[in-house]
């Protein structure tokens, strides 16, 4: 069994020794050399794209970059959890707003995120409107901003919150929350003792899928920020783009996937669970 077991997983270690750790090995090698004189890589091996890491320029990029997939992840599950409790009360309608919830990821984000920067522009929908009703005299101030930025995400990562959230709800026996009714219990604390703790592997598996995505997304940033907000995803696209200076751009991929893999380690550890 043990032989016919490794059999089946062959073609699964193979397809993640080609698309993974072969990627990864070339981004460490790059990551030790030297920015050629026109750009790419050359000899010889240095530190230095590592040693740049600890500029204090890159390290306010990354704890910027920390603080927005943060407050883009809180927003994600204080939104999320309503939407996700009323789905799975919904009953025969469930499925209805399930599809409604997914729908839409039937468009491409980038056409997604391009229908924001026309809604927000000065002469988008939301001015136009305003304008016209009188409430302001001049166009607001709505793209190329951190706010943009982070409403760009939120919108873009909310239902990778809601469907773990939704399906945690959805196995809660109702016969918990009438037990808690029965013995008193009001139904805010109902809520705060029994249904939120009940979801909580929902919820860490929602708010892990939208904050890693928010640390290193790039096309958000780039579009709605207008170059005006630097974070970590943009700060390698443009290592590998503008500056094409690919040994930093590697070390700093490098550097932020061992940061989060180190964070979901102790997230585990904390949680008693075991990774490989």
């Amino acid at each position: 069994m043990r032989g016919l077991r490794e059999l089946c997983l062959a073609p699964a270690a193979a397809v993640l020794a080609a698309l993974f750790a072969a990627p990864m090995g070339i981004l460490a090698a790059y990551s030790l050399m030297t920015r050629g004189a026109y750009g790419g890589v050359a000899t010889p091996f240095t530190l230095e794209g590592w040693r740049r890491m600890a500029d204090a320029l890159y390290v306010a990029v990354l704890i910027k970059s920390f603080v927005v997939a943060g407050i883009s992840t809180a927003l994600c599950v204080l939104l999320g959890f309503p939407l996700a409790l009323f789905i799975a009360r919904a009953g025969a309608r469930k499925n209805l707003y399930l599809a409604l919830v997914m729908l839409p990821f039937w468009t491409s984000f980038l056409i997604r995120t391009y229908a924001w920067m026309f809604l927000l522009r000065d002469t988008g929908l939301v001015n136009t409107v305003l304008l016209g009703l009188g409430l302001i005299h001049e166009p607001l101030p709505l793209l190329y901003n951190w706010g943009a930025v982070i409403l760009g995400l939120v919108y873009g990562y909310l239902p990778f919150v809601v469907l773990p959230l939704y399906a945690s709800l959805e196995r809660q026996d109702p016969a918990l929350e009438e037990t808690a009714a029965d013995l008193g219990a009001r139904p805010v604390e109902t809520l705060f003792r029994v249904t939120i703790p009940l979801c909580a592997p929902g919820l860490r598996a929602g708010a892990m899928l939208v904050f890693i995505p928010c640390l290193g997304a790039y096309l958000t940033p780039d579009l709605l920020g207008g170059g005006k907000t630097i974070l970590m995803g943009t700060l390698i696209q443009n290592q590998f783009s503008s500056a094409r200076d690919w040994p930093f751009g590697s070390a700093l991929s490098l550097g932020l996937m061992a940061l989060v893999t180190a964070l979901l380690w102790m997230q585990a550890r904390r949680k008693g669970e075991t990774l490989p």
